[in-house]
């Protein structure tokens, strides 16, 4: 069902009525649709930061443009529903969060201008053809890319020096992209010596199936890949691997906020802020197809040291140094 989100920021000016027969001339539409749940903190922080980037380039919502949000979750059904209400209102642009969402929106439009938001992979998905000159309808902002892999990898083994096995659990229907993630780190020249795996998940009883049988051995440690259903489920990922004593990295910082070990990724509110400068140059004219691809820019590591704590992990001061967030 489609959900409109109309609360505006404390101290903006008051939103324009619902209808589209009220908008004054010139009021320019915008649409939104997300991958992840309305109520999820991570929801409202990327909404909230997209706000602040439009209002910062001069859209005022109830002004000069009429900002309207879906939320579909990762339901295919809820997606196809919401992307066909979204085409029906045939916004000036469409801001697309999530894999499932883009490969719909891909699937239903080549005319409206389209801005993907920490979507993954978008030229290996066939959502474009290249990212300096992206061509079509599309253009966008990228999230996590391969190298990170390796990254997680080490971060866990900086505070976990016995570690030797890793599961990396996603869903491969919302996030196939970590299948090809997995081959290509495990191809590069550099191996950190810790033995890797895909944990294919589709529900909530497969995550807990895989953290169990993960921690039957206590060298084992946990990857959690940036996934609207990892999203979705963090709330039972964190609880069994608290119960099982696994120690979790994540892209998320919300995942390190609920009492994971640690996050290390892109600061998604971040990302979604600079998508607001795409809009606001569509809106002025420009053409989606000749905007490049852009990546992340600001990455962040947040430590958990309660939750090392009650792991049994000690973390050197060195490594806390290198923290953007220590919670403790």
């Amino acid at each position: 069902m489609r959900r409109r989100d109309f609360i505006g920021l404390v101290g903006s000016v008051a939103v324009w009525p619902l209808t589209a027969h009220a908008q004054p001339a010139g009021m320019r539409r915008v649409g939104v649709l997300l991958g992840v749940p309305e109520n999820d903190p991570e929801t409202k922080s990327r909404i909230k930061a997209f706000r602040l980037g439009m209002r910062d380039a001069g859209w005022i919502e109830g002004r000069n443009v009429h900002i309207e949000y879906w939320y579909a979750g990762t339901d295919r059904d809820a997606i196809n529903k919401n992307v066909t209400e979204v085409i029906r209102v045939a916004p000036d642009v469409i801001v697309a969060n999530s894999t499932p969402v883009m490969a719909a929106l891909r699937a239903a439009t080549t005319t409206i201008p389209i801005v993907f938001v920490v979507v993954n992979n978008p030229v290996g998905q066939g959502f474009i053809s290249n990212l300096t000159n992206p061509g079509g309808n599309v253009t966008g902002f990228s999230f996590i890319e391969p190298e990170i892999v390796g990254k997680w990898i080490n971060l866990l083994r900086d505070v976990k020096p016995d570690l030797a096995r890793l599961a990396l659990l996603f869903n491969p229907d919302t996030a196939p992209y970590y299948n090809a993630y997995l081959r290509s780190f495990k191809a590069s020249p550099q191996q950190p010596g810790v033995e890797v795996n895909p944990a294919h998940v589709r529900n909530a009883a497969e995550v807990e199936q895989t953290i169990t049988e993960l921690a039957r051995d206590q060298r084992s440690g946990l990857i959690v890949g940036a996934d609207p259903f990892t999203v979705a489920t963090r709330v039972v990922i964190l609880k069994s691997a608290e119960q099982h004593r696994v120690p979790l990295i994540c892209p998320y910082r919300q995942f390190t906020h609920d009492g994971g070990l640690m996050s290390y990724g892109p600061d998604t509110a971040d990302v979604f802020r600079r998508s607001s400068s795409y809009v606001d140059r569509i809106l002025k004219g420009e053409r989606v197809g000749n905007l490049p691809v852009q990546s992340p820019d600001k990455f962040e590591l947040v430590v958990n040291l309660k939750t090392a704590k009650t792991l049994g992990i000690s973390m050197r001061e060195s490594f806390l140094l290198l923290a953007d967030e220590v919670i403790e």
